[in-house]
C-alpha cells in the first residue's frame, strides 16, 4: 500500500506525446486488418488477461495462402523486451493460422483469415504490451499490429473536464483520473507507476510520463490540466456501404466499372469555422457488414471508395490525410490526398470491404506535427472516449506490468 499518509506535491519531470506506429506498411494485397475483443460493441484491442482477441483479414490475392503468425511481448515504448517466449507465453509463440474461406459471390475474390488469441497452441500468460506479426510463406512480415494484456490489479476513475486555460476553453479536453492500489505495495509511485492516456484509441497522441501529484491514502490522485489537455476536435464523418449497389446518407452516387463498384462520396467541406453540430459516432471505428449476404467476412464485397474535400484553410507546408481505425490511423502514402486544381478539391480513392466506416481528415506538416483540427475545427463539446492504461515497472523487474484500465467520456463533460 502507499504508505503515505500526507498530501505531497510531484512537479511534472517528463511528458512524452504519441507512439510511432508499426515500422511496415501493410502488404498491397492484405486489406481489412481487424484485430479486437469477442465482446460485442469493442474495437480497441485491450483485454483482460484470459480474455479472447480476435484477428481477421483478407487477401486479395484469394489463393488460399498459407499465413503464419508470431507473438512478441514489449515494453512501454514497444520495442520488443528481453523475456523469452516462455516467460511469456504457454505453448508457441508462433504457428499457422489455418482458419480461412474464400469470399463468396463478390466481384473482388479475395480469401479471408480469421485467428484468435489465445488459443489451442498459444496462451499468455503474463499482462503488458504486444505485437503480433502475420508473415508469408517467406517468412516475410505483411503486417503488424498491436495489443494490450491487462490484469485488474488497481481501478481507475476517470474524468473529463474542459480546459481550464481560458484561450483554450473551448476547444480543448482534459482528463483526471484517481488510481486505487488498496491491495499493493508499491515502494516509489512516482517512478513505477506509469500511466498511459488515450483519446479514442489512438497511439499517435497518446500522453505517457505523469507523476501522480498528490497521495491520499490508498490513492494515486493526477489533477493536471495542461499537460493532460487534449485538442477535442470534431465527430467523426461517416459513410455506410452495406447496400453496394445504391446511394444513401453521405454516399452521392454508386457506379459499376469493369470490375467493381465505384463508391463517390459526397464532398466534404471544412468545418473549423462552422458551429458545432452532434451527431451520433462511433470515434472512428468501423463494422463491415453487408445487406447481400449472410455471412459479413465473407459475403461483403469491395468498392472503391472516393473522398474529396473542399478546404480554403492555407495548408501550404502540410499534407491531408484520411485517417480512422479502419487504417490503424496510420498516415502514410496509402491515404494521402492529392490536390486537384482543376476542380480545387483533395481527392483519394481507397479500396475498402463494404460496412459502416468513421473517418477525419488530419494534417502532418513537415516537422511531423500531426493536426485533427486544422480542417475540422476543435471544439470541448465533441464526444470522445478517453482510456487511462495503468503500466507498472517494479524496480528490478525485467518487464513493464499493465495493472488497471479506466475509462472516461466526454458526452457528459465536467466544467
Amino acid at each position: 500500500m502507499v504508505k503515505n499518509s500526507f498530501i505531497l506535491f510531484y512537479f511534472l519531470c517528463s511528458i512524452q506525446f504519441g507512439f510511432s506506429q508499426t515500422d511496415n506498411m501493410d502488404a498491397e494485397n492484405i486489406r481489412t486488418i481487424i484485430l479486437k475483443p469477442t465482446a460485442i460493441n469493442s474495437y480497441a484491442p485491450i483485454v483482460r488477461l484470459g480474455e479472447k482477441l480476435m484477428l481477421t483479414f483478407d487477401d486479395l490475392n484469394a489463393n488460399e495462402h498459407t499465413y503464419s503468425y508470431k507473438i512478441e511481448h514489449c515494453d512501454l515504448d514497444w520495442n520488443k523486451s528481453d523475456l523469452s517466449q516462455t516467460e511469456f507465453i504457454n505453448g508457441f509463440a508462433e504457428d499457422r493460422i489455418r482458419d480461412y474461406e474464400n469470399s463468396f459471390n463478390t466481384l473482388q475474390p479475395y480469401t479471408n483469415y480469421r485467428l484468435t488469441i489465445p488459443n489451442e497452441t498459444t496462451k499468455l500468460k503474463i499482462s503488458g504490451n504486444y505485437l503480433i506479426s502475420v508473415l508469408n510463406e517467406d517468412e516475410e512480415v505483411v503486417f503488424k499490429r498491436r495489443f494490450v494484456v491487462y490484469e485488474p490489479k488497481v481501478t481507475v476513475g476517470v474524468a473529463v473536464y474542459k480546459s481550464r486555460d481560458i484561450f483554450y476553453i473551448d476547444t480543448k479536453q482534459s482528463v483526471e483520473f484517481t488510481i486505487n492500489v488498496p491491495n499493493m505495495l508499491i515502494n516509489n509511485p512516482s517512478e513505477e507507476i506509469i500511466p498511459v492516456i488515450l483519446q479514442n484509441n489512438n497511439w499517435q497522441n497518446a500522453i505517457i510520463g505523469l507523476k501522480p501529484q498528490f497521495f491520499r491514502g490508498d490513492q494515486l490522485l493526477y489533477k493536471y490540466n495542461k499537460e493532460t489537455s487534449f485538442w477535442g476536435g470534431n465527430e467523426f464523418l461517416y459513410f455506410d456501404s452495406k447496400s453496394i449497389r445504391s446511394s444513401s446518407l453521405n454516399i452521392a452516387n454508386v457506379e459499376l466499372g469493369e470490375d467493381l463498384y465505384h463508391t463517390y462520396l459526397f464532398t466534404d467541406e471544412e468545418r473549423r469555422n462552422q458551429p458545432y453540430t452532434l451527431y451520433p459516432d462511433v470515434n472512428g471505428n468501423f463494422v463491415i457488414r453487408t445487406l447481400n449476404g449472410e455471412n459479413n467476412n465473407t459475403d461483403a464485397d469491395y468498392s472503391w471508395v472516393y473522398f474529396s474535400l473542399k478546404c480554403a484553410n492555407n495548408l501550404e507546408g502540410k499534407d491531408v490525410y484520411v485517417s480512422g481505425n479502419f487504417n490503424n490511423w496510420q498516415l502514410n502514402d496509402a491515404n494521402k490526398l492529392q490536390y486537384n486544381k482543376a476542380l480545387d478539391l483533395f481527392e483519394i480513392k481507397l479500396l475498402l470491404k463494404q460496412g459502416f466506416y468513421n473517418y477525419q481528415y488530419v494534417t502532418k506538416s513537415i516537422d511531423g506535427t500531426v493536426s485533427n483540427h486544422d480542417i475540422d475545427g476543435s471544439f470541448y463539446q465533441t464526444e470522445n472516449d478517453y482510456t487511462v492504461l495503468v503500466y507498472y515497472k517494479k524496480f528490478g523487474s525485467r518487464y513493464t506490468k499493465v495493472i488497471g484500465i479506466g475509462y472516461g467520456n466526454s458526452e457528459k463533460i465536467n466544467n
